[in-house]
């Protein structure tokens, strides 16, 4: 019997407790081949700007990872890194300074990113799914619409958009995936063997754990823009750090600042 990867809100809360989430490397696989197919598609066209929408309502770490694992995207923007549109270092700037460099690029956008700008300009969603998760603004969307009315007045670009959040819930699950979820199936029956309800099973220092599922789903795991690997990301895509926002003044505290720097 096949094994398949459903990703849901919750799986990532594991990142805070647990070494690895089952269905992640799953998901940066697939996610890696729509970015290239993407970078495909703006190859083959003038002044082409490719945007690839991911999963990641609060959180991005797919998009980073799915980043760091692709050569070919120019930027990738996450909840957790707020950005900005217009003015000096601001998203536009880039894509016209990247374009004319190269001649296309690829943007990687998580779906809780810019929520911030979208309830600004649109009538925010206050309804929830059936898992209780709010429902957000279709970022995707309103992004690509965004570039396409500014550049229409600055240069003709060719804009290709790609949401493949379906396609990578529906994926049956790779190797990697396949041993580890029947690790986690053998530990949490030997959990139930000995009496213990109520909790989840994952590696953590590389030794399987039981944990409280009350522990793993109390908060939401978030990406640390402070951390290497956003760091890491920044480097390997070149991307503006987004540091200040259109009125010229710092997005972040000094102490950030400093870390970041």
């Amino acid at each position: 019997m096949g094994i398949f990867i459903t990703i849901g809100s919750n799986i990532l809360n594991l990142f805070q407790v647990i070494d690895k989430s089952f269905g992640f490397d799953t998901a940066v696989e697939e996610a890696q081949r729509a970015i290239n197919a993407a970078h495909v598609e703006v190859e083959s066209v003038e002044n082409g700007v490719g945007i690839v929408k991911l999963m990641g309502r609060y959180s991005g770490f797919i998009a980073m990872f799915a980043t760091l694992a692709s050569r070919d995207v120019d930027c990738c923007l996450i909840p957790e890194s707020h950005f900005y549109l217009e003015g000096q270092g601001g998203l536009f700037e880039f894509i016209e300074q990247r374009v004319k460099e190269n001649g296309h690029m690829v943007i990687v956008l998580a779906e809780g990113a810019g929520q911030e700008y979208l309830s600004q300009s649109m009538h925010p969603v206050d309804e929830k799914d059936a898992s209780g998760n709010r429902l957000l603004l279709d970022v995707g969307l309103w992004l690509t619409q965004k570039i396409k009315d500014h550049f229409t007045r600055e240069m003709a670009i060719n804009l290709k958009y790609i949401d493949p959040t379906y396609m990578i819930r529906a994926i049956p699950s790779n190797a990697s995936d396949n041993i580890y979820c029947t690790l986690l199936a053998q530990s949490a029956v030997h959990g139930a063997m000995a009496g213990y309800t109520g909790f989840t099973v994952g590696p953590v220092n590389s030794r399987h754990a039981y944990i409280p599922i009350s522990r793993v789903t109390e908060t939401h795991n978030v990406v640390k823009v402070t951390d290497r690997m956003w760091a890491r990301l920044l480097a390997s895509t070149n991307q503006p750090s987004f540091l200040q926002n259109e009125e010229g003044t710092e997005s972040f505290d000094k102490k950030t600042l400093d870390v970041i720097n």
